[in-house]
Formats: C-alpha cells, structure tokens, sequence
C-alpha cells in the first residue's frame, strides 16, 4: 500500500512540474508572439508618424493645374485653451471619391460617431502622410489648401489677360444657379466684350444630383471655375485663395480683378471707369476699407478668432468682402503669401487685412464701393460701384435702373 501511494505520488509530482512546465511555455510563446506582433506596423498604409498620434505637419497641396480629384482638410480651427493650439476638427473633400479598399483597417483610428465620409476622408490623410516629405505648419492654410482646379476654362482669359482691363470672379454656391443666371442677364452680360470677362468661382459639392446640374450649367455657359475645396461657409477663404491661384496661372496680365459674391449688383460701366482712372497704380486694394476692427473672442459667435489664430487685440485696415479691387501685381505675392499664414476662415481680413499688410500692400477706400443694402433709386443705383445683399430676383430691377437714361443725377 505504501508502495502505490509513493508511486502515485510521484505521478503526481510529474504531472504537476509537466503542467507547470506547460504553463511556462505557453506564456512564454504568448509573450514572444504578441511584442513581436506588437513591433510590427499595423498597417502598411500607416505611416510611422501617424502611429505616434499625427504629430506632423504635412503639405496635402498638389502641384498647379493637376488633374486627379483628392481630398482636403476643411479650414476651420477650433482654439483649444488647455495647449493654445488650433486643431482642425472637420474634413473636405472633392467631387469625386474613390473607392477606399482596406477600410476597416482605417476605421480603428475612427469614432463610431463619425460620418462615413469622415472615415473615408481621414483614411486618405493617412495615405496622404507616407508621400509627404515636406513639413508644414499645420496651422497655415498651406497645410489644407489643394492647388489646382477641376475646372479651370483657361480660354476665358486669352494671352493670359494681355489685352483685358478688368476680369472679375463671382464667389458663387453649387445651388446658387438662379443667383449665377440673374447674373448673367443683367451686369454680367459685360463679360462679353473683349477687354474683360465675368467667370464664377465654385467649389465641390457632395451632392450627387446638384453636381449633375453643375455639368449643364457648365456646359451650356462655360463660365464656372471649379476649385478643389468643399463648398461651405467655413472654406471661403479656401476660395478667395484658389481665385487668386487662378488669377495667376491663367490671367496674370490682366490689370485688375474684382473678387465679388453672387448676392451683389455691380455697376460695371462705373467700375470700367475707376479702372481706367487707376491704370497705372500697383501694390493696391480698392474697396470698402474698414478700420480698427476687434477679433470676437466669443465661442459661440459666427465671427469667433482664438488667440492662437490671431494675438493681437485690433486686425489691420482690410477692404471689406463683399467687393474689392485688386491691381494684378498683387495677386502672385497674395497667393504665395497666403499658404503660410495662419488659416482664418474671415477670408476679407485674413487676405485684405492680415496678407495684405504683412506685404506692404496698400488698402485704399472708395466711396463707390458701396458694399451694403441701399434704397434702389435710379441715382443710387448709378453712383456706386458695387451693392450688397441683393436678391437674384432684383438684379432685373437695379439693371433696369442703371440702363435708365432718363435720370438726372448729380
């Protein structure tokens, strides 16, 4: 009986050190497998820099006049106070998205909260990063602008604007079509004579059904410049920035452009005269000057500036939005000058104002740019260069009266 029970002992004893012995194996091949696995990229899409949380600053810009439909940040910071920096928190993207295979992989580094278009977007960043040997502030609209236009319509501008005084550029709306044909059928009927042309500035829209009518429009007008920005209030900048980049590429000779909105009524005969008094100026903005304008530090305001978009307590002088006139030497340094400033979405005083002062370029007030809501007299109407906030339907009405030669104004 001893004799079995030290047997069965020692049984026992073998099988208890085989089942540590076990253990320890299996532990250790854990171990091994999973810090090797973890050593290992993730992703062969991920770049390094992406891994260790996107502490980078990439240049997303393709080079001037490329063909191939990408994506882009949206420009909008929002200011966080606890590291006074701006992060930017929302995505843009063309017209045209391809297809993104190995999504799941990308969708990890996602909230589940977020839109698909979100997650689509922030793969391609991440594709974006492994070609990118260029750093970049990623605060400066360089880090989110996109060169190039979808549509650029180059003949607009024949010999680069060689012989043409003025060329002005709408800021329009995908679904803003009844403001561009009001347009057209009123003060933008002058866009046909040779000396000058009045083109439309646009960027993409998601929406499949309005990029359809986008395609007639265009076709049957040719007069609409795409850029490769996302159409929204918050990307107007973005906009001002790709007129500028078209300006430059493809009507660099042209003596002045008037950047303006669809919402405007521009009395161009008047305008044609202002440019040919001013033939020879350079280094200039004429519009509507405003002065001594504060920052609103209010979070919750349309017009909110953090401090780390802009410090100081006034902003420059600036030439108002709604329309300026710009002499053609600017555009170039404008444009350059622009992609390494701080992004603000205030397009008027971040390229009239802050750029603009930063170059040296002169802000000048004209009275005949009038930029605001009037009573629509005849004489009103013929006095003033530009007029804001005007409905599409009125543009009809103020041609009407600016075609009106029987008014005696003084």
């Amino acid at each position: 009986m001893f004799h079995y029970l030290h047997l069965r002992s020692r049984f026992l004893q073998i099988l208890i050190l085989a089942l540590i012995g076990l253990t320890f194996y299996a532990y250790y091949r854990t171990a091994v497998y999973d810090v090797r696995q973890y050593n290992l990229p993730r992703n062969t899409s991920y770049s390094p820099a992406y891994q260790e949380g996107l502490h980078i600053h990439v240049n997303c810009s393709l080079p001037k006049n490329s063909s191939s439909d990408s994506m882009s940040l949206s420009p909008y910071a929002a200011h966080n106070a606890s590291n006074n920096s701006s992060i930017f928190t929302t995505l843009s993207m063309s017209s045209s998205v391809q297809s993104l295979s190995s999504s799941s992989s990308a969708s990890t580094l996602v909230s589940s909260k977020q839109s698909t278009n979100e997650k689509l977007q922030t793969a391609r960043l991440i594709n974006m990063t492994r070609s990118a040997p260029i750093a970049i502030r990623n605060d400066s609209a360089r880090a989110i602008y996109e060169a190039g236009h979808t549509v650029s319509i180059p003949e607009r501008c024949p010999n680069l604007g060689k012989d043409m005084d003025l060329v002005v550029i709408v800021m329009s709306a995908p679904t803003h079509l009844e403001a561009r044909t009001a347009i057209r059928q009123t003060w933008g009927h002058f866009g046909q004579r040779s000396d000058m042309s009045v083109l439309f500035m646009l960027g993409t829209t998601l929406d499949a059904r309005v990029e359809k009518i986008l395609r007639k429009e265009q076709n049957m007008y040719n007069d609409v410049i795409r850029g490769r920005f996302l159409d929204s209030y918050s990307n107007l900048t973005l906009k001002t920035i790709s007129t500028l980049e078209w300006v430059d590429t493809y009507c660099s000779k042209v003596k002045y452009l008037l950047k303006t909105d669809d919402d405007m009524f521009i009395n161009v005969p008047r305008l044609l005269a202002f440019v040919y008094k001013h033939a020879k100026d350079r280094n200039i903005i004429f519009g509507r000057l405003a002065r001594k304008w504060k920052p609103i530090r209010n979070r919750k305001s349309k017009y909110y500036v953090s401090q780390a978009q802009f410090q100081q307590p006034i902003f420059p002088d600036f030439t108002t939005g709604p329309a300026y006139l710009l002499s053609s030497d600017t555009v170039r340094r404008l444009y350059d000058a622009a992609l390494d400033q701080t992004y603000l979405k205030l397009e008027d005083v971040f390229t009239t104002g802050i750029v603009a002062h930063r170059l040296g370029i002169k802000r000048s007030h004209a009275n005949e740019f009038l930029n605001k809501r009037i009573q629509y007299t005849a004489c009103n109407i013929q006095r003033g260069i530009s007029i804001h906030m005007v409905k599409y339907s009125e543009q009809f009405d103020l041609w009407k009266k600016l075609l009106d030669g029987k008014s005696k104004c003084k």
